[in-house]
């Protein structure tokens, strides 16, 4: 498959080292989202300057994930890919992992297809918050698309660059991930739920840039958009498409 791995990365200096050479032993061709990072981030994208396969995008302010997920995967459609597999830099995926995404994604034999990685939300150390939050977001998603996924806030997928939803993202934050989900499944693109490792560092360790309350609120937000949208456009939208394939 003619992929690339898309790692967007804000503050995590300490672990994305690891991740890009873990990530270069499954895959040869990454993109690298500096979401204005004010730590050492620099200095580690700029230890890999020589490998001419590791494309950097740089800006100098933070402006989300959700934003430099947009970036990244308009870049990697620039560079002439089919698909990106999005690997978060924090170290809880494993790149390692990588090959079963694609595996899936062979395995579907359908090119309009968004592969997601499924966590074990009971694995060790899994935060009780985490677990919440994912079965609140499960839930309205199925009211939004009448589809069932095990884990829609994972942020280790594999996306059809040729199927996106516009990229003209209403949201720049976490909340981006859930955005891009929805709207894929209003295109009628085959969601695929693969199980994925994940590890949850100790709490001491642990680096997260999820703000509880402010990202909560703002994915509530978006959810009471989506199940109005969802009314208007995306069950419309999935019964024309069904209609017009058959």
């Amino acid at each position: 498959m003619n992929f690339c791995t898309l790692i967007p990365t804000y503050n995590n200096g300490k672990t994305l080292g690891n991740i890009i050479e873990r990530t270069l032993t499954v895959c040869s061709n990454i993109v690298v989202v500096n979401d204005g990072s004010t730590d050492n981030t620099a200095d580690v994208l700029g230890s890999f300057s020589e490998n001419k396969n590791i494309t950097v995008v740089s800006y100098p302010k933070n402006k989300g994930k959700g934003y430099a997920l947009r970036l990244g995967l308009q870049k990697a459609r620039e560079l002439g890919f089919d698909y990106a597999v999005t690997v978060d830099s924090d170290g809880q995926h494993f790149p390692e992992d990588i090959p079963l995404l694609l595996e899936a994604a062979k395995n579907a034999n359908e090119s309009r297809i968004l592969v997601v990685g499924s966590r074990n939300l009971k694995a060790e150390g899994m935060p009780e918050k985490n677990t919440f939050a994912n079965n609140f977001s499960n839930f309205w998603f199925k009211v939004q698309t009448f589809k069932k996924l095990p884990d829609t806030q994972t942020g280790f997928r594999l996306y059809s660059l040729h199927n996106l939803p516009n990229l003209k993202i209403l949201t720049r934050r976490y909340e981006t991930e859930l955005e891009l989900l929805v709207f894929s499944a209003w295109r009628n693109v085959k969601l695929i739920p693969t199980q994925v490792r994940v590890y949850y560092p100790p709490k001491e360790e642990r680096v997260s840039h999820f703000r509880p309350f402010a990202d909560f609120t703002r994915i509530s937000i978006l959810n009471t958009f989506l199940c109005f949208a969802a009314l208007l456009y995306g069950y419309p939208s999935m019964l024309i498409r069904s209609l017009i394939r058959k």
